[in-house]
């Protein structure tokens, strides 16, 4: 098992193609088992250029296509890589022996059970899948502190705080201090929000994402669960943790020490930087993005984000506080509703509506064992279907929130 030796759940998203992107330019990356969803096409085109030796797809489907891709483009049937699907075929690509780095790339809940697996399994866990720590933070922290598996983060955000923690201690760390764009809607009205189209919604001024985690930065929901995961990775409580709107996307984060001393991380906009740092740390190697010049940053802003026209993360603030499943809930509910708003259903701020409904209505449980997890995850998606059913009364709720 060798760090070098990696596989991605998720080679199809945003994240995944820049990591393949990444072990190209390493060129020492063995790329040894993928995982996605449904993409067929291009999952064809990855295992052609890479060979990896285990591929998972979405369902038994997607398996057979992609099996007809690959005969299109010449490969073999003795040649093919064994093919797997659903979530026990991700699990297998999360846990493969000889693979010592797994790069967690999904989005939404799909990555949870895959990731705990290779934590348990020991391996580094290269993590843009914010989920997983939303949903079960304490299960996961724990079975690290078990295998000895080592969580780095990939969020941008949260790689730039671990780079500014290197060689700092925890106990002189007075705050966290997590940066946002501000997304499309920073200087929109509340009425203009609530009218959003999806194409508008999807029209992120700084990063190129996938649509729910472009939906949850228009929301600044992503911020909110970005909050709940740097508690679970650098052990520090939500009220220790800020977030300041930065439009600029320069800085990526900052770390205030107990001294006054702010540790800021900065770069260009590409996620490629975050996900090399994971897959070599310690290490520093060259990469071939171009270097920040200063000279022509015109100007760094800052700003207090605005919790009444974006209360989905003052709702995360609150599931944190609130504890145990909330979070899992919280997330839940979150994809349930973005869902319904990529689909027409509702409108954009009628996902906080649901979000905090759920939030504030939930009782906690332990959030310590698989299955308490997953129930809680049944559990707010159920509601959560079951508001955007009524979007009618979760409108009506406005005030509630």
């Amino acid at each position: 098992m060798h760090p070098r030796n990696i596989s991605i759940l998720g080679s199809t998203g945003s994240i995944g193609r820049n990591t393949l992107k990444v072990a190209k330019h390493l060129g020492d990356i063995a790329v040894s088992a993928i995982g996605a969803g449904q993409n067929a096409e291009l999952l064809a085109e990855q295992v052609s250029e890479f060979r990896p030796k285990l591929v998972a797809c979405g369902d038994a489907d997607c398996a057979q296509r992609l099996i007809g891709e690959l005969s299109r483009r010449g490969i073999l049937k003795e040649d093919l890589p064994e093919i797997v699907f659903g979530e026990e075929g991700l699990v297998q690509v999360a846990t493969m022996p000889e693979c010592g780095t797994v790069v967690s790339a999904t989005v939404g809940a799909i990555g949870f059970v895959p990731t705990l697996r290779a934590i348990e399994a020991g391996k580094r866990i290269a993590l843009a899948n914010k989920e997983t720590l939303v949903m079960a933070g304490e299960l996961m922290t724990s079975a690290a502190r078990q295998s000895g598996a080592e969580i780095l983060p990939v969020d941008s955000e949260h790689n730039a705080l671990h780079q500014c923690l290197r060689g700092e201690k925890l106990a002189e760390v007075k705050r966290l201090v997590l940066t946002a764009s501000g997304g499309p809607f920073r200087t929109k009205s509340r009425e203009e929000i609530a009218a959003a189209t999806i194409e508008e919604a999807l029209d992120h001024p700084t990063w190129d994402m996938g649509d729910k985690i472009t939906i949850d930065s228009a929301t600044l929901m992503n911020k909110g669960l970005e909050v709940i995961e740097a508690h679970w990775l650098f052990d520090l409580p939500g009220e220790r943790i800020d977030v300041v709107v930065h439009p600029q996307s320069v800085i990526h984060s900052m770390v205030e020490l107990v001294d006054g001393s702010v540790i800021a991380q900065m770069g260009v906009t590409d996620m490629k930087h975050a996900i090399q740092y994971a897959i070599t740390f310690p290490e520093r190697l060259p990469n071939p993005l171009p270097s920040l010049e200063l000279s022509s940053v015109s100007q760094l802003t800052f700003e207090a984000p605005d919790l009444e026209k974006f209360p989905n993360l003052a709702i995360a603030y609150r599931a944190l506080e609130k504890g145990g499943t909330a979070p899992a809930v919280l997330n839940a509910s979150n994809e349930i509703a973005v869902r319904a708003f990529l689909d027409g259903e509702i409108q954009l701020n009628e996902i906080a509506l649901i979000n905090g409904r759920l939030v504030d209505d939930h009782v906690p449980q332990t959030a310590d064992s698989l299955e308490s997890v997953l129930q809680a995850d049944r559990a707010g998606r159920a509601a959560a279907e079951e508001m955007v059913s009524r979007s009618e009364s979760a409108t009506a709720s406005i005030n509630r929130v």
